[in-house]
């Protein structure tokens, strides 16, 4: 049972914060991320309010640091004096920890069921919208890259993190990311069908850019 007091905190003013971040990272990626770390949080004895407050902030560092966000959102949850108010202190170390835990580069797992949770939460397998963030982190981070440019660097990150062998890994038994993941790794192998979605994407983007 989630107390009003933490669910309106939550939404009111830590959701908020993720619409000043890049497309990929915006509200609606904190809400399902939210979603999604509840529904397999079921299967587990742990505390809700615990996990919900680690899948909302897992991403606030983004407004520090890109490449170290996830040790940024830890520390803002640590020195998050509101969230006394409903936690321990021990209580706010996991959550912290687990927002630490749930980069897919991280070369550690998570160190708690709340950071396997949140982690798995995050990867949100779907494959195109893989491609399409790909794609975005893409324009916006590397400019100066022209479209064959672009095309590479999609090429090479999804083959990086997604492909077989790659350093993704699913972090919950029966995942509903299982069955994506394999999908994705399917378009990846067949160059032609991830260069047909890559150019629609990249043509959509451009434009609206």
């Amino acid at each position: 049972m989630i107390r009003d007091s933490l669910h309106k905190y939550i939404y009111t003013v830590i959701i908020p914060k993720y619409a000043g971040f890049d497309k990929a990272h915006r509200e609606d990626h904190a809400l399902t991320v939210i979603d999604r770390a509840l529904s397999m949080g079921r299967q587990y004895d742990i505390d809700e309010e615990m996990l919900l407050t680690a899948a909302a902030c897992h991403d606030l560092g983004l407004a520090v640091d890109r490449k170290i966000h996830h040790l940024e959102s830890g520390r803002i949850i640590r020195e998050d004096e509101r969230l006394r108010e409903w936690f321990t202190p021990e209580q706010i170390e996991t959550i912290a920890q687990a927002a630490e835990g749930h980069r897919a580069s991280a070369k550690t797992l998570p160190r708690s069921i709340y950071g396997q949770l949140v982690a798995e939460a995050d990867r949100l397998i779907v494959p195109e919208t893989i491609i399409r963030r790909t794609v975005l982190y893409g324009l916006s981070n590397y400019p100066e890259l022209n479209k064959e440019g672009h095309w590479q660097r999609t090429l090479e990150h999804l083959q990086e993190k997604y492909a077989e062998g790659g350093y993704l890994h699913l972090l919950i038994p029966g995942s509903p990311n299982e069955a994506p993941l394999q999908q994705l790794r399917e378009i990846i192998k067949d160059k032609a069908r991830l260069r047909t979605i890559f150019e629609s994407v990249f043509a959509e983007e451009k434009q609206v850019n």
